[in-house]
């Protein structure tokens, strides 16, 4: 038996310290984390439907729908009926929502910077691959 907490713990800590650390530097812009990170998921994949967005950000429907209203009000989002389902909606990022990202997203990139500076080019991508194992293996 070791003294070492488990895994899980250091995992939940990293989470925590990191979200009040992204927490922090969002704060002066109004946006939360969960909205960051769902614009980003935007950046990476242009046009996504809301169930879609939810998933990839890590929230439930009704998470969802309260976090897309809040983004689409401060102009940083946009909706419009998918011409392929008309029933459906697509989001996409605003002019206004990719200028957001390039103020934010080189601060975000210096806290992660920031976290792994006392790990070299192999170790990060090491450091990479164990948390995408981890996070497939409980998906």
């Amino acid at each position: 038996m070791t003294d070492a907490p488990l895994l899980l713990y250091v995992v939940k800590q990293l989470e925590l310290a990191t979200r009040a650390r992204l927490d922090a530097v969002l704060k002066e812009s109004g946006v939360t984390a969960l909205q960051y990170t769902a614009l980003s998921v935007l950046e990476r994949r242009p046009t996504m439907s809301a169930a879609d967005l939810a998933r990839a950000s890590f929230v439930r429907a009704q998470s969802a729908a309260d976090l897309i209203g809040a983004l689409e009000r401060r102009g940083l989002i946009e909706r419009r009926t998918d011409p392929d389902n008309r029933r459906r909606m697509l989001i996409s990022l605003t002019p206004e929502g990719r200028t957001f990202l390039d103020t934010y997203d080189p601060r975000v990139e210096e806290l992660e910077e920031q976290m792994l500076a006392d790990l070299g080019p192999e170790d990060r991508d090491s450091f990479r691959t164990f948390l995408d194992t981890a996070r497939r293996a409980l998906s």
